[in-house]
């Protein structure tokens, strides 16, 4: 019975080995960027760092990431001048863009169809930045967004207006830290089955042992989809407030077909610009989002790209 059970101990190990030689050799887990919060309260990744960004349990996406000199996936450094022209791009994941190359990212396509030389479009893209954090960036970097001439935000109104005010994520990224997520990061077979779901009943086990203790916010169940709208464009005038918005220098970009209507009438009736890419995506023949989740494949870019420059050629009055 003991040499059986000393056996059956070695033959995991061995598996566990094997295991973790595949994962490695096929490349199939995700590189995460280190995480930080810099000294102007800006959530980024630390900078000139590189990896793949690899999702699905086949693979199904893969995807080479570079972080540039000021903590955000590019294709070039954040230089802008007087001389040129440049586009600030800033939102989250979708702006981040760890699903696409990032030589091939939505700023480099927008750039191409503009066909101008002294245009550089800057991609400020960060994992679950909302409408706070995208407007304290702007503040906290005030000398550099000064010399950008046109800012375009992405917003998804029920996704990125549940704040009134801005706080850095500390707890966030005290959990990267966290001994488990080092863990994670060393150990390549651990990280693709925590990226697979595998050991999702695991984590949440964990993240709800370290939630002991704390008081829960008490939720009001009674409150209708129309309440919460109310407070999310209540929170939306807060933060435009706050931060003293520039209207003639920064415009939205969303998906006015999933939109709340309260948010798209406000923003009509008060003359806040937006570039709507969900026509376009409704109409056309093929998908332009991904089949494992609503981040845009490379089509998807496509058409935003091509909404945006469009809208960037009569607002900047650039030659065709």
């Amino acid at each position: 019975m003991k040499r059986l059970f000393l056996k059956s101990i070695l033959y995991v190990f061995l598996i566990i080995i094997s295991l973790e030689v595949i994962v490695r050799a096929f490349h199939l887990y995700k590189e995460v960027p280190i995480r930080y919060i810099d000294e102007f309260g800006v959530e980024k990744s630390l900078p000139s760092q590189t990896g793949f960004a690899v999702t699905g349990n086949r693979k199904q996406n893969y995807s080479e990431y570079r972080i540039n000199d000021f903590g955000f996936n590019s294709f070039r450094e954040f230089l802008p001048t007087k001389e040129n022209i440049e586009i600030a791009l800033i939102g989250d994941s979708f702006v981040e863009g760890f699903h696409q190359d990032y030589y091939d990212s939505t700023g480099k396509k927008v750039e191409d169809k503009l066909h101008q030389k002294n245009i550089q479009v800057y991609e400020y893209g960060y994992g679950g930045y909302d409408l706070a954090n995208q407007l304290h960036i702007i503040e906290a970097y005030i000398d550099h967004f000064k010399l950008i001439d046109h800012i375009i935000m992405y917003i998804k109104f029920e996704e990125d207006l549940d704040r009134s005010e801005y706080i850095p994520n500390k707890e966030r990224i005290n959990m990267l830290k966290s001994p488990l997520f080092k863990l994670r990061d060393k150990f390549k077979l651990l990280s693709y089955t925590s990226e697979i779901g595998i050991v999702d009943p695991v984590k949440n086990m964990a993240l709800k042992m370290v939630q002991i203790g704390k008081s829960s916010k008490k939720t009001d169940s009674l409150k209708t989809l129309i309440d919460i709208d109310k407070e999310r464009l209540k929170n939306f005038k807060t933060l435009i407030n706050t931060y003293k918005f520039d209207k003639k220098k920064i415009t939205f970009l969303t998906n006015i077909k999933t939109t709340s209507a309260i948010f798209i009438n406000y923003c009509k009736e008060n003359n806040f610009e937006i570039i709507d890419y969900g026509t376009v995506f409704e109409e056309s023949k093929k998908t332009p989002t991904l089949i494992y989740d609503q981040h845009w494949n490379n089509h998807g870019r496509d058409l935003v790209a091509s909404e945006i420059s469009s809208f960037l050629k009569k607002k900047l009055n650039l030659h065709k």
